[in-house]
């Protein structure tokens, strides 16, 4: 027979990374600034491995608007600016050299409504993730009620299981709100 305890911390393990996984979804979401998680999908070739650009250069946002990348070795400049350009980020680098800069050009309204409803669409893959952590442990309630488990601790499970939900559901519209108020904002 396993515990309530037991079985709520499982929910609320996968409820925790629901949210994470929102967080690192909305990150990537280009809101019109500059955020260096936004190059965080972006491979390039270095010695035969593909590695990630912060691993041979060092990539830093000196204003909002901009991202600049300094590769530390001069070869890796092409290699980079081609990842740059092939990606799905839709922004051309410049390179003088020294540095790699790109331009976080602002956002059109189009696009701000696009990319709005994008994190919306991640927000509900989250709130799913929530609901179905919550089914389960119901579920693992239920099945623990017939291996001997007081009717009463199931209930009293269930509602610090809701209370619990409720808490991840708000964090989840709170995220949301903030990322489009970010987005929106001009």
């Amino acid at each position: 027979m396993r515990e309530v305890k037991e079985i709520l911390d499982e929910a609320q393990e996968k409820m925790d990374m629901a949210v994470m996984y929102l967080e690192e979804a909305l990150a990537h979401i280009r809101a019109g600034k500059a955020d260096v998680r936004l190059l965080d999908g972006i491979r390039v070739d270095s010695y035969g491995s593909m590695v990630p650009i912060n691993n041979v250069a060092a990539v830093n946002t000196p204003d909002a608007r901009s991202i600049v990348i300094k590769p530390w070795d001069k070869s890796m400049f092409k290699v980079i600016e081609k990842a740059i350009i092939d990606s799905s980020l839709g922004i051309m680098p410049e390179n003088n050299g020294e540095i790699i800069r790109i331009g976080i050009p602002p956002l059109t309204e189009e696009r701000r409504k696009q990319l709005a409803k994008q994190c919306k669409g991640e927000g509900e893959t989250a709130k799913v993730s929530v609901r179905n952590a919550r089914r389960d442990a119901i579920d693992g309630l239920k099945k623990s009620v017939k291996d001997g488990l007081a009717e009463d601790a199931q209930k009293g499970g269930e509602e610090k299981l809701q209370k619990i939900h409720d808490k991840y559901i708000k964090q989840i519209d709170d995220m949301l709100a903030a990322k489009d108020k970010e987005i929106m904002t001009v």
